[in-house]
């Protein structure tokens, strides 16, 4: 299956890659979430399309296999603080919304190894579009 283009600010970029260079070495080089950075279109905060998955952003997703509906909030690690409404960037699940905007497909490796595929339904909230530029 071809990977959907992703999209993700500047802002965005500079404040994951200062987060995965928190983590050791061996684990930020093979983070899923590196390979999704390096592979982005990488635009302004302002020029950010309202219906792109960005940090902070609310989406609503179906798993392709189950047919299961979630909407989770993607943030960092630090701001997770066990609400199960958020996920973090860093879960799989998480570096495969990012950037994804509405209609994309993607699969992504599950935490037991098998490929889970989603479907992004719609970007409830997004804080480039509700202006919230340098949040």
């Amino acid at each position: 299956m071809k990977q959907p283009n992703l999209v993700i600010s500047s802002l965005d970029l500079d404040r994951l890659e200062r987060l995965l260079e928190t983590l050791p070495t061996q684990q930020a080089l093979n983070h899923p979430l590196q390979t999704e950075l390096d592979r982005a279109d990488v635009i302004e905060p302002e020029q950010m399309p309202a219906d792109v998955v960005t940090m902070n952003s609310t989406v609503r997703f179906r798993l392709i296999a189950s047919g299961e509906e979630h909407s989770l909030t993607l943030v960092y690690p630090k701001d997770v603080k066990g609400e199960s409404s958020r996920i973090s960037v860093l879960a799989p699940v998480g570096s495969a919304l990012l950037g994804l905007k509405v209609g994309d497909n993607i699969s992504w490796p599950g935490p037991s190894g098998q490929l889970i595929e989603v479907e992004i339904l719609e970007v409830v909230y997004q804080p480039e579009r509700a202006g919230e530029l340098h949040r």
